[in-house]
């Protein structure tokens, strides 16, 4: 067996093992973030459980740390207060990125662990089976309920060789990236194996499977080997560390080989993760601005390379440069070896230990602006700058860049590569509520300030749908299209308010249209190619535009977490059956769906009318027993 079979293995309560089949697995560690956990702790409320049953649950607070407003202090009042109710631990605002703290405090090699968050497939890099999905899906596990999920197929990735200086785990998986794409990969696993993967310390391997979000698959991981368990020792956590590898007889679906020492620097170009080119062909671009950190590579392995490579130099005085450590023990180990005024001096600014730039939430660029970026997702307007220009590198490539005030190649520049400590400096006095956990305080005041709204309830699928085409959008539509983050973060904790916003930045009048809609009595349908839904995990994304009226995705293809939250929230997720029909729909088109409730019952195909263009097109709807019974009674919350 190879690793993704033991652990799925060994967790399974119920489902088949052939690929593509539902597999329900047993869940030990959950974690939500708070763009996601506002509304993951109202679906928890909801089932009236006394506390949580997961060995572990742990409420981070890492998105919306700049409090403009009473919205995101609201949140965090309300989370506090659930945490401690409920026996969950929490993470106060500024103690670091969610992903980054569980690795280092809490991820367990073999466990699993899923999260309200796209890259909670980081726990990878110490062999957990760490997987994003909605915060209803979240909920449920946390009450001890399983996940369901498809048997995968696993990709391994052999690595031989090792890196040289200047070329880091970023390039290792802009490679991959390069490979297989940011679609397609649905229902698959990657697993790293071969000689190479000793050479790489726990970090380099936390960033190589938090960005194998953006290949579409389930998760990515690593084996627990040596390297493992002198991370967790450092960490005072050496009795967590178990063994992990595959069976030496162990199979793969397909094998991809990369010679590590055969790497050069990459860096992802506008608009996609997958837009993968060598940093030798950018370079003597000029760049504006140049942003180090995120949950993808904010470590202090990452951060002291960049405060070596800036060491007794200035950063090019037109550009601008901002630093983000991944979590307060990061920040503190740099502080106590005089490496963050290293970085003041080398004129960089030091922001919070938070997701911040990455989600647009501060640190925009200047129109047209290029900026570097060493986090994970370069989508269109994503930084909160629709004109900017954003290339996703590796720290290594930024520092080079920031100092030469152009893209340029690091390897000349590039120091030893920095040793992890024998004992990282601990510190867990931000995390509240370690004593009580996973039993709470019975009975303890939750605090609902007015940005606190209800969860919205769906209603159960009509056995015939009247609708209309009222918007058409193209492949890799992401969930930034649908529910942009930025300033509109803080709005999450308030559906109504928050669903004005859904696909504002493809048509901002979508809202208007779609409620006018559903005031006439008519559903909404969207109509997508592929790959829609590509990106975060945000729930908000279906729970919208269910709240808006939209009954139907119809696409080409539909991402994992995506069609998930669809389900979940009572939306069919529909697949064309001939892709040519996606061109024959244009927006506005009158759909009338005759018999729709009796062919999701049936699992079978689905007949759409177009009435406007006078023709028939079938859809499919590629559901499981569990899926099909959320599907009609308007979705999850409504079946528990």
């Amino acid at each position: 067996m190879n690793l993704t079979q033991k652990i799925l293995s060994a967790h399974r309560v119920a489902g088949g093992t052939n690929p593509g089949e539902e597999v329900a697995i047993r869940i030990d560690q959950c974690l939500t973030q708070d763009a996601t956990g506002t509304m993951a702790y109202l679906q928890f409320e909801s089932m009236g459980l006394d506390r949580v049953r997961a060995e572990l649950a742990v409420s981070y607070v890492d998105h919306n740390t700049v409090q403009v407003g009473f919205e995101n202090a609201d949140d965090h009042d309300y989370l506090q207060s659930v945490a401690r109710r409920y026996g969950v631990i929490y993470s106060k605002p500024g103690n670091g990125i969610c992903h980054q703290l569980h690795l280092e405090r809490f991820g367990i090699p073999g466990k699993t662990l899923i999260g309200s968050d796209s890259h909670t497939p980081t726990g990878g890099g110490i062999g957990m089976f760490a997987m994003g999905a909605g915060g209803i899906d979240v909920a449920v596990a946390m009450g001890g309920g399983p996940f369901h999920i498809a048997w995968p197929r696993t990709i391994g990735v052999r690595l031989t060789g090792a890196l040289r200086p200047g070329v880091s785990a970023k390039d290792v998986i802009l490679k991959v990236l390069e490979r297989y794409g940011t679609k397609g990969n649905v229902g698959k696993v990657v697993e790293y194996f071969g000689p190479g993967v000793a050479t790489l310390d726990v970090p380099s391997r936390a960033t190589i499977c938090n960005m194998g979000a953006e290949l579409g698959v389930t998760t990515s991981l690593f084996p627990s080997d040596d390297v493992t368990r002198a991370f967790l020792e450092a960490q005072g956590r050496g009795a967590d560390f178990v063994p992990l590898a595959p069976d030496a007889d162990a199979t793969y679906d397909e094998i991809f080989d990369i010679d590590l020492s055969a790497l050069e620097p990459l860096a992802a170009a506008p608009h996609s993760p997958g837009n993968v080119v060598t940093v030798a062909s950018l370079a003597g671009m000029k760049v504006n601005q140049v942003m180090i950190g995120s949950c993808t590579n904010s470590s202090y392995r990452d951060i002291k390379t960049v405060a070596k490579m800036l060491e007794g130099k200035r950063v090019a005085a037109d550009v601008e440069v901002g630093i983000a450590c991944g979590s307060r023990q990061v920040f503190r180990m740099l502080a106590d070896e005089g490496l963050l005024s290293t970085l003041i001096a080398s004129g960089c600014r030091i922001l919070e230990n938070a997701c911040g730039f990455c989600i647009g939430a501060h640190m925009s660029p200047s129109t047209n602006a290029v900026s570097l970026r060493t986090n994970n997702r370069n989508f269109e307007a994503r930084s909160g700058t629709k004109s900017a220009q954003v290339y996703l590198v590796s720290p290594e490539t930024a520092a080079a860049s920031a100092l030469a005030g152009a893209f340029a190649d690091p390897r000349p520049l590039a120091p030893q590569p920095v040793s992890l400590p024998e004992r990282f400096t601990l510190d867990d006095s931000m995390f509240l509520y370690r004593d009580t956990a996973g039993v709470g305080v019975p009975g303890a005041e939750i605090v609902r300030g007015p940005n606190i709204g209800e969860v919205p309830k769906g209603t159960p699928l009509p056995d015939d749908l009247a609708a209309v085409a009222t918007i058409k959008v193209g492949d890799k539509i992401t969930t930034d299209h649908i529910m942009p983050a930025g300033a509109r973060l803080k709005f999450r904790s308030n559906v109504p308010l928050y669903a004005h916003y859904v696909f504002e930045p493809v048509d901002a009048t979508f809202h208007d249209r779609a409620l006018a809609n559903k005031g006439d009595g008519l559903a909404n349908v969207i109509v997508a190619g592929e790959s829609y839904g590509q990106g975060s995990s945000r729930e908000h994304a279906a729970m919208c535009p269910m709240f808006l009226g939209v009954r139907l995705v119809v696409a080409k293809s539909i991402e994992r977490i995506h069609k998930a939250n669809l389900v979940n929230f009572g939306i069919v997720p529909c697949i064309f059956s001939d892709p040519a029909d996606y061109d024959r729909v244009a927006q506005g088109d009158r759909i009338v769906a005759h018999g729709l409730r009796a062919a999701i019952e049936g699992g079978t195909a689905i007949t759409l009318r177009d009435e406007t263009k006078d023709f028939d097109f079938v859809v499919t709807a590629n559901l499981s027993e569990r899926e099909r019974k959320a599907i009609l009674a308007g979705g999850l919350l409504a079946t528990l």
